[in-house]
This record gives structure tokens, sequence and C-alpha cells, in this order.
């Protein structure tokens, strides 16, 4: 597992509202079984809200997704099983949003 890897929700009572988690845990941490994420919603479904720096707008596949950094939370390493890509190139921007929820800056 990698850090900032993109991953579908496979889960059909949740992946219309959250279609992909980020999982943002460091891969020292890789033993444990758990991963942390922050899940992605489709930016329409949020009517087009202006989300500044602590929910960035992402491009997967040419569709607006918000990264939902408020609602990043723990999930067991065996639900993240659909790899879609890294986000390793968006590192920056979802570290930002961690640092915003964090410590406001």
């Amino acid at each position: 597992m990698s850090q900032f890897m993109l991953y579908r929700n496979e889960d059909d009572s949740s992946n219309e509202t959250y279609p992909y988690f980020i999982d943002i845990q460091n891969t020292l941490l890789a033993d444990l079984n758990s991963r942390v994420v922050i899940p992605l919603s489709p930016h329409a479904v949020l009517n087009n809200t202006d989300v500044k720096k602590l929910c960035p707008v992402i491009e997967v596949d040419g569709i607006n997704f918000v990264l939902l950094s408020h609602q990043m939370t723990s999930v067991p390493k065996s639900i993240l099983k659909s790899e879609v890509a890294s986000l390793e190139s968006q590192r920056y921007k979802i570290l930002d949003a961690v640092d915003m929820l964090i410590s406001g800056i």
C-alpha cells in the first residue's frame, strides 16, 4: 500500500457519495491492520460549493471531486482493494488540506 494511492470505494451503501478514498498514511506504518484515508466526493454532489484550502478539488479521470479532509477516518486495510491511481502529484494539495484541518494554517 502506497501513500497517496487512490482506491475505489466498493461499499454499495456509501460509494455514490464517497466513490474514492485516498490513503494518506505513511508506508512506514504498513504493518498496521488499518489505514488513514480521506474520502472524495463528486464536486457536483456538493452543489459546486467553493471549498477552498480545507477541501480542495482533485480531478480523477476528467471529473472533479472534493477532498473531504474534515471527514478523515481509519479503515481496515482489507477494504482498500481496487487501486485506481497514485495521487502523489497532488501530495502538497492534500497535505495543505490536512494542515489546515489540524493547525488552521
